[in-house]
């Protein structure tokens, strides 16, 4: 079972937290874990780029020269691809681009994502964020104490206050605990949880 130091916002240890092998001490899957990151990005692409094609775009309808005797290419019609203003070959069109996945692969992701994060080093428990007010520089300074650059920060209900503060910080990113997923573990350095972020998803997955 593995063991990391629970820190307050003075970089400080203040206890040491035991992890649920099952969850932060998986074998990790990394084909799993590479379906999980596509499906993310393909489930947010919106899908509703559109072109038209030569039989949308208007007019064109007459012939712009006889066929024979002027010289240039014969052309039938002023809406052909290659004509400015002419539609587009294979124009584009609103699709779904969304994918699935099971239940139990999502599961097998995160928990592939989580560990890679303990084997790295780069998880780090809070025992809690206590902002009196919305303020950057103050949360600034708690990032530099917990040496946490380019961070997912993750909360186990939202904190107005973390979030705000932390909004205009380039690299770093605050999500509830239910809204964590693979994508963000991995496109951040590091993930920064609270205690009680642990705990519930401990208790959810248990």
């Amino acid at each position: 079972m593995a063991t990391v130091s629970v820190l307050n916002t003075d970089g400080k240890e203040v206890e040491k937290l035991d992890l649920n092998d099952n969850i932060f001490g998986v074998e990790i899957n990394e084909t799993i874990v590479h379906k999980a990151v596509v499906t993310y990005l393909a489930n947010n692409r919106q899908g509703t780029q559109s072109a038209l094609t030569r039989s949308e775009v208007s007019g064109g309808g007459k012939k712009p020269w006889r066929q024979k005797g002027t010289g240039h290419a014969r052309q039938g019609s002023t809406r052909s691809p290659q004509w400015t203003g002419g539609g587009v070959v294979f124009a584009p069109k609103p699709r779904d681009y969304s994918k699935k996945m099971n239940k139990r692969e999502k599961q097998i992701a995160l928990f592939s994502a989580l560990t890679s994060k303990v084997n790295d080093g780069k998880l780090i428990v809070v025992d809690k964020f206590e902002l009196e007010a919305p303020k950057t520089s103050a949360f600034v300074k708690v990032l530099e104490n917990l040496k946490a650059n380019k961070a997912l920060i993750v909360t186990n209900e939202k904190n107005d206050n973390l979030v705000l503060s932390a909004r205009n910080i380039a690299d770093v990113k605050t999500e509830a605990r239910e809204a964590i997923n693979v994508y963000d573990i991995l496109k951040y350095d590091s993930l920064v949880m609270t205690v009680d972020a642990v705990k519930a998803i401990e208790e959810v997955y248990a």
